[in-house]
C-alpha cells in the first residue's frame, strides 16, 4: 500500500504515466521473491533472475496489466504479479535441484 501511495504522489509530482524513476515498484516485487526463497547465494541469485525474467517478459495477465491499468495500482500490480510467478518458479525450480 505504501507503493501505491508513492507511486500516487510521484505521478502527481512528475506528470507523466510511468516515470522510470519510480523504483518502489521493483523493490516490491524483488523483496516478494526473496521472501520465499531460501538464504543461500544461488537461491538470491535464481530469485534475481527469475523476477526480471517475468518482468521484461510479461507473460499475461502481466502484460494486459501494464497495458490497460494505469496509475499508481497499475506501477505497482504488474511487478506483484511478475513477482508471484517468480516465487513460484523459485519453489518449483529449487525443489527440482533437490
Amino acid at each position: 500500500m505504501l507503493g501505491v501511495w508513492f507511486s500516487r504522489w510521484a505521478l502527481q509530482k512528475l506528470e507523466e504515466k510511468d516515470p522510470q524513476i519510480i523504483v518502489v515498484d521493483e523493490v516490491v516485487g524483488q523483496s516478494l521473491v526473496l521472501a520465499v526463497a531460501p538464504i543461500t547465494p544461488t537461491s538470491y541469485l535464481l530469485a534475481f533472475m527469475l523476477f526480471r525474467l517475468f518482468d521484461i517478459c510479461k507473460p499475461w495477465p502481466i502484460y494486459l496489466i501494464d497495458k490497460k491499468m494505469k496509475g499508481p495500482v497499475g506501477i505497482m500490480l504488474d511487478d506483484v504479479i511478475a513477482a508471484l510467478y517468480a516465487a513460484v518458479a523459485l519453489v518449483i525450480i529449487l525443489d527440482l535441484m533437490g
